[in-house]
């Protein structure tokens, strides 16, 4: 029997709350709409949020969290230190990641690229064509050659991130950049999956590919096993004695 995908989807849970622009589009939070797509698509899925206790990412949360979704914006300085090295050390040990937007900038997936993870960007409601760039990867299954969004914001290069295992789409703009859009990576057990889209004033997570998009990267970076790596002096296997 196949085992079900346990998903927590992280949000701020700000922008919907203080924003009216943004509450009309995501009433119950772009957490909730992504959480709700993945439950009908058969996965278990819990949200946590900023102004919860330890960020709603408690030990109990975290050890029943196959694959963590983080999408973040302008409070990255307020998750606490402490809650990000839980998160690092979970996807290292295996948890899949999926970090969202402008969740480039949080701390985990900094902490995770070893850099700054700047970049250039433009709140202009540019035209935006996700390009495919890695056909048949099982992240684009289901997806033509290119996703369109009608507005969104810009992003471009240089995107001071380390060289991606793989590139799965590059986005264009009608303001003439392109940007790395979608990305994966390994650390240590853990396969953590970059994919652009989702400001939050625009209704990116209701469209059904970027949704699929999504669903796609959960159960690509969802894992095999999870359990900490093995370090340290260890005996040998063979008789190395002189």
């Amino acid at each position: 029997m196949e085992k079900t995908m346990k998903v927590t989807v992280w949000n701020e849970f700000v922008h919907e709350n203080t924003m009216e622009e943004v509450k009309k589009i995501y009433p119950d939070g772009i957490h909730q709409t992504i959480a709700r797509y993945l439950t009908k698509e058969g996965m278990q899925v819990k949200t946590a949020t900023l102004e919860q206790p330890e960020h709603g990412l408690t030990d109990d949360v975290l050890n029943d969290t196959d694959v963590l979704i983080w999408w973040g914006h302008k409070y990255h300085h307020e998750v606490r230190d402490e809650v990000v090295e839980k998160v690092y050390q979970r996807v290292l040990a295996g948890m899949g990641l999926v970090v969202l937007h402008s969740g480039h900038r949080s701390k985990i997936f900094c902490k995770l690229m070893g850099t700054e993870c700047r970049l250039k960007w433009r709140e202009s409601g540019d035209k935006e064509r996700l390009w495919v760039v890695k056909p048949g990867h099982p992240i684009v299954q289901g997806i033509g050659n290119y996703i369109e969004l009608e507005h969104e914001e810009m992003y471009g290069e240089f995107f001071d991130i380390p060289e991606p295992e793989e590139v799965i789409f590059i986005s264009w703009f009608t303001g003439g950049e392109v940007f790395r859009s979608g990305c994966t990576f390994t650390r240590g057990k853990g396969k953590i999956f970059y994919f652009r889209p989702g400001h939050e004033t625009f209704p990116t997570y209701h469209h059904p590919e970027i949704l699929k998009v999504i669903k796609n990267g959960v159960k690509w970076v969802y894992p095999t096993e999870i359990g900490a790596l093995s370090f340290g002096n260890v005996p040998a296997i063979e008789n190395v004695s002189k």
